[in-house]
């Protein structure tokens, strides 16, 4: 069972401009990566690709957390 989390009205605020931010700037420029990643070719070897599909896995679950 999760435990209650307590906050001001000024803490909860600030949780939803960061999930606002998180989901309309942070989300799409990580989209924007893996798709320019995508189009440098081969995916197996491809650093660039691999750094920004961590990152989104890594953002999807601060968006679930919050």
């Amino acid at each position: 069972m999760a435990q209650a989390s307590y906050m001001t009205e000024e803490g909860l605020a600030n949780l939803k401009k960061e999930l606002e931010y998180l989901l309309n700037v942070e989300r799409p420029a990580i989209s924007m990566q893996i798709s320019e990643a995508r189009d440098k070719g081969d995916l197996s070897e491809n650093a660039e690709y691999d750094a920004a599909k961590e990152a989104q896995g890594m953002l999807e679950m601060k968006i679930a957390r919050l």
